[in-house]
């Protein structure tokens, strides 16, 4: 598995694969592997098949996840092996899809009150006021922030494109206060270990627990 391993990390970063889906997609062809305790390139279809039923079946893993597992298989069956990707053979996993949760502008403001400190509220604040993911959130660096332009620089977002989204006066005033008060260095909202940013499910937590409170 090893040298299908460094050929699959070379591709996908050759096409600027963000690190996190070539780790993602890694990670799921070596579980791939050990479930079947044999090497890629000796199974088929109907192996593919198998394991993503036993994802939903008996890991009971969310459908997002499969997706991904999916489409690691899919790449590496084409990309890697050089394979035609038998699609009928093995149909897309087909998901519970949701509408997003839209806030009114006041549920907005009682959730950010509703958040135990300032730093709690400027990250609710960075994905409500600037319309920023959390991912980008999680993210952002200090010198990303333009006071002086009102911009906020958003490195390597959807696509794996830089872009600037507004800075909003009021925004701005919260992330002055917080700033005063913590004085993060390199990651605008590090976590415990200063050196590292927050995850992205320290901020779902944040905002579970605001909203919990206002129930």
């Amino acid at each position: 598995m090893g040298e299908l391993k460094d050929r699959m990390y070379e591709l996908m970063t050759i096409r600027n694969y963000s690190k996190k889906t070539i780790q993602a997609y890694i990670s799921h062809i070596n579980a791939y592997s050990k479930y079947f305790w044999k090497s890629p390139k000796d199974m088929g279809p109907e192996e593919m098949r198998k394991y993503l039923f036993h994802l939903k079946d008996e890991k009971h893993t969310s459908w997002s996840n499969i997706n991904v597992a999916y489409n690691a298989l899919k790449y590496f069956s084409e990309k890697v092996l050089e394979r035609n990707f038998e699609l009928e053979k093995i149909p897309r996993p087909r998901g519970q899809w949701k509408l997003p949760e839209v806030l009114s502008e006041l549920e907005v403001k009682m959730i950010l009150g509703a958040a135990e400190n300032i730093k709690h509220q400027a990250m609710l604040m960075g994905a409500y006021s600037a319309g920023l993911r959390l991912s980008e959130v999680t993210h952002l660096k200090v010198s990303d922030i333009d006071g002086q332009r009102k911009l906020i620089r958003v490195s390597q977002g959807k696509g794996q494109k830089d872009r600037y989204t507004i800075l909003s006066d009021v925004y701005l005033s919260k992330l002055r206060i917080y700033w005063n008060i913590h004085h993060p260095k390199t990651w605008l909202f590090p976590g415990n270990n200063k050196n590292d940013r927050i995850s992205e499910s320290t901020i779902q937590k944040v905002f579970n627990t605001a909203k919990k409170k206002l129930a």
